[in-house]
């Protein structure tokens, strides 16, 4: 596959990159096929603490989708760089350290220690979660909130930065143009959907955390949308997500302007949905006469 994508300096062999919360640290993976041959593989999604996650229920099945409450499980920033990243480091494909944080100084404290992990080549700043010093308000839902903490993460790192975008935020595009403007090197969007499942027997929702993240091919269309309109209103590249299964998913999210894609929920539908992707670009490449990728990014 002809693809020539950098991102300030980092090369992406092809555009396909797993979803963080769906890959682990690759090592499940890794034992099924080599994870080398992905464009990019985004990490669990990491906090500074480790934490322990939600209680109840995690996952529930949808129609032509998934809901999780997970609640961000991880280790800790420290644990994964000293037990996960190095893992990561033989093989050959783009890691991208997806953090999350309860306040700025915990983003900017993670994102410092992930900058300095060799295996790490790109911070993916995840700003869907809860902020404290708000009130619980995640600081993607308003602009001059993720410009913030967009700025003051940027100020520590050296390695470009990728912010992914909530699509429950209030105005998608101005939150967008906020974290161009204080210095993102790229976005990523769209991340879950805030949704709900009641238990109509129990009478309560089937989470206790009472509504949850909704992905899979049921978000795909409103995501594209999303990223359509992100695309044209930023000079930044846009990495396009929310519902993958296929190559023609995938083909979709860049001719709406995406330069990469992340796949998520098909990674529990199937071990090596990424390889399907990757090699079914590549066939409508050579049927359509493609040369490089390039040619039919944002064409929509």
């Amino acid at each position: 596959m002809k693809y020539s994508f950098d991102l300030k300096g980092v090369h992406f062999k092809n555009p396909v990159i797993a979803a963080s919360g769906t890959f682990g640290f690759g090592r499940e993976y890794a034992k099924e096929y080599d994870i080398g041959k992905l464009g990019g593989i985004s990490t669990k999604g990491t906090t500074l603490e480790a934490r322990k996650g939600n209680i109840g229920r995690r996952s529930v099945e949808t129609p032509s989708g998934m809901m999780n409450s997970v609640g961000l499980e991880n280790p800790g920033i420290k644990a994964v760089v000293e037990h996960e990243l190095p893992f990561l480091e033989q093989f050959d494909t783009v890691v991208l350290a997806n953090i999350g944080g309860a306040s700025i100084d915990d983003y900017v404290k993670a994102c410092s220690m992930a900058d300095s992990a060799a295996a790490v080549d790109v911070i993916e700043l995840n700003i869907s979660c809860p902020n404290v010093a708000h009130g619980g308000m995640a600081l993607g839902m308003k602009p001059e909130l993720a410009a913030e903490v967009t700025r003051e993460v940027k100020s520590v790192i050296k390695k470009p930065l990728m912010v992914k975008l909530s699509p429950n935020a209030f105005d998608l595009v101005a939150v967008a143009l906020a974290v161009q403007e204080a210095g993102a090197d790229s976005v990523s969007l769209v991340n879950t959907f805030s949704a709900m499942k009641i238990d109509i027997h129990k009478r309560k929702s089937a989470f206790t955390n009472l509504y949850a993240g909704l992905s899979g091919p049921a978000i795909r269309p409103i995501a594209v949308r999303m990223v359509n309109q992100v695309a044209k209103a930023l000079d930044i590249p846009v990495c396009g997500m929310g519902g993958i299964m296929t190559a023609d998913d995938a083909l979709e999210f860049i001719m709406a302007g995406a330069s990469l894609v992340q796949v998520g929920t098909a990674n529990f539908v199937k071990d090596k949905a990424c390889l399907e992707i990757i090699s079914g670009i590549e066939d409508f490449m050579q049927k359509e006469g493609i040369n490089d990728l390039s040619e039919i990014k944002g064409v929509v």
